[in-house]
């Protein structure tokens, strides 16, 4: 059994779930940048569209129970907070997927297997693998699995994303909106690194690096709240 065989294997154990056709779990663990060298392959995008809309049903439908107290808002934060691109991406590590991955072979040097906008991607269409593969019940299985930790935190108090903080921080100023200007982009095509600069009237500009435009946005955002001592530093995908 080689290396990546094996990664497989233990993913599907700490998934919880075998698969009845392992063709899902194949194409959930192919990335776009597999088909570099073999155009024929069925790559994971369109299972991550569907992932991503179940992710949001089951986490909705969970967080309604955990708090059937709270109001739409409340539930907002925390519904965006369990489906983030960084959280899927924790999960996505917690689990193994890095090492299953089929990628192509430049970018798994430059380090794609722990970029997070892949992993996030790969455990997005892993969601919609399971739930074609055992159906909702499978897909809700997988998520009170997966997402245990994060469930716990979700009983707290949410805290804003630092874009969000910075827009209310601004409006409670009279300030006009933040504006985002990106820099720079470097890296291989499917994983880049962002540095965007975020400008508010009247103030010094900051900036902030990511593995996605929003990461970079929301880093940038983080760091100028930072300086105003209104929020700490660390930001979210």
């Amino acid at each position: 059994m080689n290396r990546r065989a094996a990664a497989i294997k233990a993913l599907e154990h700490h998934l919880g779930h075998v698969f009845a056709d392992p063709t899902l779990l194949e194409q959930a663990l192919t990335h776009p940048s597999a088909r570099d060298g073999a155009p024929s392959l069925t790559h994971n995008q369109v299972l991550e569209f569907l992932g991503d809309r179940v992710l949001g049903l089951v986490a909705a439908e969970v967080l309604m129970k955990m708090g059937p107290q709270w109001r739409e808002g409340e539930l907002t934060r925390r519904h965006a907070a369990l489906v983030s691109g960084s959280r899927c991406a924790d999960v996505a590590r917690a689990l193994g997927v890095g090492p299953a991955l089929r990628l192509a072979g430049a970018d798994s040097k430059l380090g794609a297997r722990e970029n997070d906008r892949i992993l996030g991607d790969a455990m997005e269409a892993l969601m919609a693998a399971v739930y074609l593969d055992g159906g909702l019940a499978a897909a809700r299985a997988l998520f009170d699995r997966a997402w245990k930790d994060a469930l716990s935190e979700s009983g707290k108090t949410p805290t804003l994303d630092p874009k969000t903080a910075l827009n209310e921080w601004t409006g409670a100023r009279g300030l006009a909106a933040p504006r985002y200007h990106t820099l720079s982009r470097a890296g291989s095509q499917h994983a880049p690194t962002f540095t965007v600069r975020v400008d508010v009237a009247g103030h010094a500009s900051e900036t902030g690096t990511g593995l996605s435009l929003r990461a970079a946005q929301k880093a940038a955002a983080g760091a100028f709240l930072h300086r105003e001592s209104a929020q700490p530093l660390a930001a979210s995908a």
